[in-house]
Parts: structure tokens; C-alpha cells; sequence
């Protein structure tokens, strides 16, 4: 991190201002060279009026920040220059910088030096990003709560609970003629691993939920062709999205419309209707249809009011039964022939009327209990890495109930123990692997 970095900070395109933003040991040297101030000798966090040069050629009236180390976000001297929103002004700025020793920044670098020089944890990092991307008022709340430190601050009272059990295990083991320590027996910290181990899975039950809050819940909306599922897409998201015509395929792949539910997002997907067909180009999107109820959260199972049911509709059934799901019938503004015998549990709507559409709504409310999603204390794990590790470290702590349970020595258990503290240090970053820093930064924006 020897060289200085620099980025535009803000959508390119027409605006009222254009940030282009520098961090490194020669930021102030490097835009010294291009501005009409020498900034090597201004006072840290200032601004400065002037005109960023190419030689004698004025190319913008700007206004410069100054920030120097250490009190910046990536710890590092940080420069601000905020120029006139365009792309061609904005795009010439960037050049003459890159002409006079900066180099360009890579995807979330601004970001990567703020973690790798202490200044945010991986937590904090990445809920950098999700504050950017965040799509819904309570996703906002979530990311706002992880990047002030309270996620990272429970993760870090975990692991200082854990190396008071790992402590105590290795003073037995290394001083085991110390009289005035307590004798430790794979049945006396049994139950300090047991109570560790329920606070990891109500944290692992909170952070599911509160993954929904931040990626939205994934609806899709499944049935044989014709069936109205294109016309209770346009119904849930009160938008004409998806083409709706009485020719079954209509749907040749996947549509997707989003909604925000009690603060929630939903993310709707409209798929190709299931059914044996031998056109090549149908085909491909019923394989992905199916696909989509591997993937999704939510399954509105569309079934035709005056139709029996066909055998891919039984197959369907059984498919779904394990995942959440809505059984809805529609068109019952017509002859109604469906056997409802053979269906547990159903809403009847007309797609086409509107008829009833609020009744889904109030179903999906109750099944994501999102009253109590609302509720809840929004400090847990929202992404999908920090989960994994979660469930890592719990797997690591029932190994270690198993080595118990096996009457293991004490320090084969200790083995274990130290595999979940590590876990939960690669959840924050005490721990990681330098291809796991580039894969995860190289999400972010380009000036992040």
C-alpha cells in the first residue's frame, strides 16, 4: 500500500458535482502538481478553492478537502477534489491525475485500506457496501447498526467468552501442579459448552431473519402455462412488468418485479409455465423455473380453478411440500372444476380481477412473521459468509461435546474450541485469507 490510489467517488454521469477522491503517502504531493495551491503545507481537514491544471491549461474550478493521517477513513492522507458534474470534465480531472503519479484504484480499495490499516473490521467493511446497496428502510437500520460496531461487538464478547473456557482448559494443562487452580474434567466445562453453544444458534436463528431484511425475501411464482402467473405478478407489484396473453409460453424465461412489504423487500420472480415441451427454447426456461424453487424462499404455487389436475401439478406438490409455500387458485370467476380435496391449504383469487390479491400478502406476513422481523434487534449476521462461519464454529463446538461425550482428553476437546474461536475471528477479520479480502472487495464500487 507504498502507492497513492484514486477513483471517481459518484455515478458517472450529468450532475451538479463530481467527487474524485485520492488516499495514499503522496495524495497531497500528487494533486499539489495540477492544482494552482501548494496543499503540502495547508492544515488537515480544510478546503481549498482553485483550478486543477494540465500544465497552463485550466481544466476545472474546483473546491479540494484535505485530510491527513490519521484521521481519515482509510487512515492514510486523504484528498476530495469536487469538480463540476460531467463526464468529460470529470473523466479529464481523473487523467491528470493519473499523469501526475496516482494510479487507479481497484473496486473497493478505498474500503480494503481502511480494513487492512485498522480503521474498520471486515464486519464494518462489508456493511459499507450493504449500506450503499441497501433497497429498504429496514435494510438500511441493519447495515447503519453493523458499521457503527454493534454486530462486531457481539462477535467479539463471543470470542472473549470462548478464550476464558480455552484458558482455563490450558492452565490445567500446562500447570497442572498448581494447587490453588480449579481441576478441570471434561464434565465440568460440558456445560459452559453447552451455554456457549445456545447463545451461537439464537444468533444463527436472529441472523437468518435478518438476511431477509437485507437481500428481501425471493418469491417465485411456479404453475403450468396459462395459469395467471404473469398476471399476479403485475397484481403483487401494481405494474404492467410481465406480458400477459391467453397463449400458453408466453413466459420464456424468468421476469422479476420487487415490492417492499412491511418494510421488507420481496423480490417476485415470474417463471416459464412447467410442462413437457419440445421447443428447445421453452425448455431451457422450464429447467430454470425449477431451479428457481431450489433458490427461492417462497413458492406461490398457481393453480387454474377450472382445470383438473395435471401430473406435473402432482409432481409440483410434492416437490414443494418442505419449502415454504402458498397454494393459490385462480380464476374463480369461473366453472369451477379443481378437485380442492387433494390441497391442504389454499387462497382463491381472480389475477385478472384483482380479486383477493391482498389475502397473499397477509399470507406471506404470517409465514416470515414479519411483524416480529420488524421488532427484532437488528445486531446479528446478515451475509451469507459471516453465516457460514457461524455455523462452522458451531459445528467446532459439537465436535467438542462429541470428544466430551467420547470421554476424549481434555486437550482434544481444547482442539475443537480453538477451531470455532477462529471462526468467529474470520467473521471480523482478526483472521483471513488474502484471496478471501480480494474476492470480497472486488463487490464494492469502483471509488470505495
Amino acid at each position: 500500500m507504498e502507492d497513492t490510489i484514486v477513483a471517481i467517488s459518484t455515478t458517472t454521469g450529468i450532475g451538479a458535482i463530481s467527487i474524485i477522491r485520492l488516499s495514499g503517502i503522496d495524495a497531497l504531493e500528487i494533486v499539489s502538481k495540477v492544482f494552482t495551491k501548494d496543499l503540502t503545507k495547508v492544515k488537515s481537514h480544510t478546503i481549498h478553492y482553485g483550478f486543477i491544471k494540465d500544465k497552463e491549461e485550466k481544466i476545472d474550478e474546483v473546491l479540494v478537502s484535505i485530510m491527513k493521517a490519521p484521521k481519515t477513513f482509510t487512515r492514510e492522507d486523504v484528498v476530495e477534489i469536487n469538480c463540476h458534474g460531467g463526464i468529460a470534465v470529470t473523466n479529464k480531472v481523473l487523467e491528470v491525475l493519473l499523469k501526475s503519479g496516482a494510479r487507479l484504484a481497484e473496486p473497493g480499495e478505498f474500503t480494503k485500506r481502511a480494513f487492512l490499516n485498522g480503521r474498520i473490521d471486515l464486519l464494518e467493511a462489508e456493511a459499507t457496501m450493504d449500506l450503499i446497496s441497501s433497497q429498504s428502510d429496514k435494510a438500511r437500520k441493519m447495515a447503519l447498526n453493523t458499521l457503527t460496531g454493534e454486530t462486531s461487538n457481539l462477535i467479539k464478547d463471543l470470542r472473549s467468552e470462548l478464550i476464558q473456557i480455552i484458558s482455563n482448559i490450558e492452565v490445567n494443562i500446562d500447570y497442572p501442579e498448581y494447587e490453588d487452580i480449579e481441576f478441570l474434567t471434561n464434565d465440568k466445562i460440558l456445560p459452559s459448552i453447552k451455554s456457549f453453544k445456545q447463545k451461537l444458534e439464537e444468533i444463527l436463528r436472529k441472523s437468518n431473519d435478518t438476511r431477509l431484511i437485507k437481500e428481501g425475501i425471493n418469491v417465485a411464482i411456479i404453475g403450468r402455462p396459462n395459469v395467471g402467473k404473469s398476471s399476479l405478478l403485475n397484481s403483487l407489484i401494481e405494474e404492467e412488468k410481465a406480458i400477459v396473453t391467453n397463449i400458453p409460453g408466453t413466459t420464456r424465461d424468468i421476469v422479476e418485479g420487487k415490492i417492499i412489504l412491511d418494510g421488507i423487500l420481496l423480490n417476485i420472480i415470474d417463471t416459464a409455465g412447467i410442462r413437457n415441451t419440445n421447443d428447445i427454447v421453452e425448455k431451457i426456461g422450464v429447467e430454470k423455473s425449477i431451479q428457481m424453487i431450489e433458490k427461492s424462499d417462497l413458492v406461490l404455487f398457481m393453480l387454474n380453478n377450472n382445470d383438473k389436475l395435471s401430473t406435473e401439478e402432482k409432481e409440483l406438490l410434492t416437490k414443494i411440500k418442505e419449502k415454504k409455500h402458498i397454494i393459490i387458485i385462480n380464476k374463480i370467476d369461473l366453472e369451477a372444476i379443481l378437485d380442492k380435496t387433494l390441497l391442504d391449504n389454499y387462497i382463491e383469487i381472480s389475477a385478472k380481477n384483482n380479486t383477493n390479491i391482498n389475502k397473499i400478502k397477509d399470507e406471506i406476513k404470517k409465514l416470515f412473521s414479519l411483524g416480529e422481523l420488524q421488532s427484532n434487534n437488528m445486531t446479528y449476521l446478515s451475509n451469507a459468509r459471516s453465516i457460514s462461519l457461524l455455523n462452522e464454529a458451531i459445528n467446532n463446538i459439537d465436535e467438542s461435546i462429541k470428544e466430551i461425550d467420547n470421554d476424549s482428553p481434555i486437550d482434544i476437546v481444547e482442539l475443537n474450541l480453538k477451531e470455532a474461536w477462529n471462526s468467529l475471528g474470520e467473521v471480523i477479520g482478526e483472521t483471513y485469507k488474502d484471496e478471501l479480502l480480494d474476492e470480497l472487495f472486488s463487490r464494492f464500487c469502483l471509488g470505495k
